[in-house]
C-alpha cells in the first residue's frame, strides 16, 4: 500500500501467466515503485516467495513464456515511453530483439518455442509481422502494413495468422508459412476486433467481422466445413477467450454494460457453464492453469485493487486471492446511469457520488481515452480521492466507446465527430436535469482522447465548466499527426480523418484554434517520453492560454509516456488533481471560472 490521498492507493498485480511445465509463475505488479515483472514458484494452488526478473529493467507491458519453458518474454517500455522493446531470458541469458528498430512490440510463440512473433516498426508507418528464430536471431516477415501483428503460428508450425489494419478496419489473413500464400480470413474486413488462436484441427477467430458485437467463431483448416458460429451474444461483447491446455473447454468473458461475467464452454458438448468470478467488477486476464483443473483470473473494481485469483473448476471450488493488496475502507461503488444524446441515442456512465451529500452536488466529468476504449467500474483511486473531498465524478461512454457493439464505435468516425462532442452537452444536461449536479459547480477531465475531448468541451462549451484537467491530450490534430510515431498516425486516419484530404476537419476540431473560448482554469498534464500524443500537444496549448492571459497550470511527469505508470507519481497526480479542483468546485462563488 503506498500513503496518499487517503492512502488509496494499492500496489497493482496484473497478467499472471504460468509456465508451461506448471512449476512457476510469473506476472507484473508496481510493489517495486514501477510496473516490473515479477517470477515465484507455483503448485498450481499457491504461490511461493515473489522474485523480480532483473533482466527487466524498465517498465513491463507484457510478459509470455515460450511454450517449451525455456524463454520468458517482455515488453518493455524504456523510460515509460512508447518505443517499446521485446526482450527474451533463457538459457543463455537475456537477448534483446530488433535492438536497432524504432520499436519492437510481442506477438505469438511457434508451439515449437523456437520461433517468437513480434512486430518491429520504423519511419513509414507500417509494422513488419515477424518470425524471429530465437536461437540465432533471423527473421522472416510474414506481412506488414497498419497495426501488423503475429496473433497465432499452428501447432505444426506451417501456417500462421496475421492481423493489418486501421483503427476500425482491422482484417486476419492465414499465411502458408512454406509457400507464402496469404488467405483473408475477414471476408468484407473493417474489424474493431480481430484476433485468433489455433487448435489441433480447427483454427478459432475472435472478432465482429460481420457482426456488430464481437464472437467467436471456429474454422476447420482442413476445409471440411464452412466457418461455425461457437458463442455470440446480442446484449454483450465477446472480451477474451482462453483455450484449455487439451483444446477441449474455452473460457469466455462477456462485457456487459462494463461489467464481465465469466463462462466455461465445453467444446465437445456445446454446454455452457457459467463461471462465480473473483471479486471485481472488471475480468482483465484469464489463463488456464498446466492441468486444466483452473484459472487464473485478473479482476479489478471500484473497491477492488487489481488483483489475480485462483478459480478451480472443480464443483464446490472457491475463489482464492493468489496475488492482492488490501483496499481502502470506505470505497464507493458507482451506479450505471442511462442518459439520451441531444440526437437520441442511448448512452450510460458510471455516477459516484459521495456517501454523505443528498442533492446536487460539485461533479467532475471524467472522458476516458481512446476513443475506442471503455469506462468501465474498474479501480480508480483519482475517483475516489475526489469523493472524498466532496465531489462526485460521472464517467460517460460517449458514441465513439467500445463494448456496445460495432456501429457505436464508428459512431465518431471523422466528421461524425461533432456529435461526440455534443454527448459531453448532453452529459452535463442529464447531470443537471435529474438533480445529481449543481450547474455552477461542474469540471470536465479527461486522459488521450479524453484529454483532447476536454479541451474541445472548454471551447465549445465554456459557459458550462468551472474547471478543466487536459490529461495528455491532443491540442492540434494536425500537430498531432505531425509529431506522433508514424505507425500511430499511420493507424488513426480512419478515426480522426486524413491530415492532407480532410486538412478543413482536422483544423475545425482542433481546440488550439479555439483557446480564446476557454475561459475555465486549465490544469495540464503530460509524460516527458510520450511519443503517443507528444508532449508540444500540451506545450502549445499552455503557451496559446498563457498568451491570452489565462494561468493554466502545467505538470510535467519526468520519466513517463503516454500512461502515469510510477506508484509516487501516480500518488503525486491524484494529489494534484484534487487541489486544482476543489477551489472551483467546492467554492459557491465560482469566481474563477472567468479565467
Amino acid at each position: 500500500m503506498v500513503a496518499g490521498e487517503g492512502d488509496l492507493i494499492p500496489y497493482s498485480y496484473l497478467d499472471a501467466v504460468p509456465a508451461p511445465d506448471g512449476t512457476s509463475l510469473a506476472w507484473v505488479s508496481d510493489a517495486s515503485g514501477r510496473p516490473r515483472a515479477w517470477t515465484a514458484a507455483f503448485d498450481g494452488t499457491t504461490v511461493g516467495p515473489p522474485r523480480p526478473v532483473p533482466a527487466f529493467d524498465e517498465d513491463v507491458q507484457a510478459l509470455s513464456w515460450s511454450p517449451d519453458g525455456r524463454w520468458l518474454a517482455a515488453q518493455l517500455a524504456p523510460g515509460g515511453g512508447e518505443r517499446t522493446r521485446v526482450r527474451l531470458i533463457g538459457p543463455d541469458g537475456p537477448v534483446d530483439i530488433a535492438p536497432a528498430a524504432r520499436a519492437v512490440a510481442l506477438g505469438a510463440w511457434s508451439p515449437g518455442g523456437w520461433r517468437l512473433g513480434v512486430t518491429i516498426f520504423g519511419d513509414d508507418g507500417d509494422g513488419q509481422a515477424c518470425l524471429v528464430d530465437v536461437r540465432d536471431g533471423t527473421s522472416t516477415v510474414l506481412a506488414s502494413g497498419p497495426a501488423a501483428r503475429v496473433c497465432a503460428v499452428s501447432g505444426d508450425g506451417r501456417r500462421a495468422v496475421v492481423r493489418l489494419g486501421r483503427r476500425g478496419a482491422r482484417e486476419l489473413e492465414l499465411v502458408d508459412l512454406r509457400s507464402g500464400l496469404h488467405t483473408p480470413l475477414l471476408p468484407g474486413g473493417g474489424a474493431v476486433v480481430a484476433d485468433a488462436r489455433f487448435d489441433r484441427t480447427r483454427l478459432y477467430v475472435h472478432t465482429d467481422a460481420g457482426h456488430d458485437r464481437p464472437v467467436l467463431m471456429a474454422l476447420d483448416l482442413r476445409g471440411r466445413s464452412a466457418p461455425r458460429l461457437v458463442a455470440a451474444r446480442d446484449d454483450a461483447d465477446l472480451d477474451g477467450v482462453a483455450l484449455d491446455p487439451e483444446a477441449a473447454r474455452v473460457t469466455l468473458v462477456w462485457n456487459v454494460d462494463g461489467r464481465s461475467e465469466l463462462e466455461l464452454l465445453d467444446l465437445r458438448s456445446g454446454r455452457a457453464e457459467t463461471l462465480t468470478p473473483p471479486p471485481g467488477d472488471v475480468v482483465t486476464s484469464v489463463a488456464f492453469t498446466r492441468d486444466g483443473r483452473a484459472l487464473l483470473v485478473g479482476s479489478e473494481g471500484p473497491a477492488v485493487p487489481p488483483r489475480v485469483s485462483h478459480v478451480p473448476l472443480w464443483p464446490g471450488g472457491a475463489a482464492a486471492p493468489l496475488l492482492a493488496d488490501e483496499a481502502p475502507d470506505g470505497l464507493v461503488e458507482p451506479d450505471l446511469e442511462h442518459f439520451t444524446a441531444e440526437d437520441g441515442l442511448a448512452l450510460t456512465g458510471w455516477l459516484f457520488r459521495p456517501r454523505t451529500t443528498p442533492g446536487p452536488v460539485p461533479v467532475l466529468l471524467w472522458l476516458h481515452g481512446g476513443p475506442e476504449w471503455q469506462e468501465r467500474p474498474v479501480f480508480a483511486p483519482l475517483f475516489q480521492a475526489l469523493l472524498a473531498a466532496g465531489i462526485a465524478v460521472f464517467a460517460p461512454n460517449v458514441r465513439g466507446s467500445t463494448g456496445y457493439g460495432r456501429a457505436f464505435v464508428a459512431a465518431d468516425d471523422g466528421p461524425r465527430r461533432h456529435a461526440a462532442i455534443t454527448d459531453v452537452r448532453a452529459a452535463v444536461r442529464f447531470l443537471v436535469d435529474s438533480g445529481h449536479a449543481d450547474p455552477d459547480r461542474i469540471g470536465v477531465a479527461g486522459r488521450s482522447y479524453g484529454g483532447y475531448l476536454t479541451l474541445v468541451a472548454l471551447a465549445w462549451y465554456p459557459e458550462l465548466f468551472a474547471v478543466g484537467v487536459d490529461v495528455c491530450g491532443m491540442s492540434d490534430l494536425h500537430t498531432f499527426y505531425r509529431d506522433t510515431e508514424p505507425w500511430i498516425a499511420t493507424a488513426a486516419t480512419t478515426e480522426y480523418g486524413d491530415p492532407a484530404a480532410d486538412a478543413a476537419l482536422l483544423r475545425e476540431l482542433s481546440p488550439l484554434h479555439r483557446a480564446d473560448a476557454i475561459t475555465a482554469p486549465v490544469l495540464v498534464v503530460h509524460g516527458e517520453h510520450d511519443t503517443n500524443v507528444p508532449l508540444g500537444e500540451a506545450t502549445q496549448i499552455v503557451e496559446a492560454l498563457r498568451e491570452r492571459g489565462r494561468a493554466p497550470g502545467f505538470l510535467l511527469f519526468d520519466g513517463e509516456g503516454h500512461e502515469v505508470r510510477g506508484v509516487e507519481n501516480r500518488e503525486r497526480f491524484v494529489d494534484e488533481v484534487v487541489r486544482w479542483v476543489s477551489g472551483p468546485l467546492l467554492d459557491a462563488a465560482t469566481e474563477t471560472r472567468a479565467g
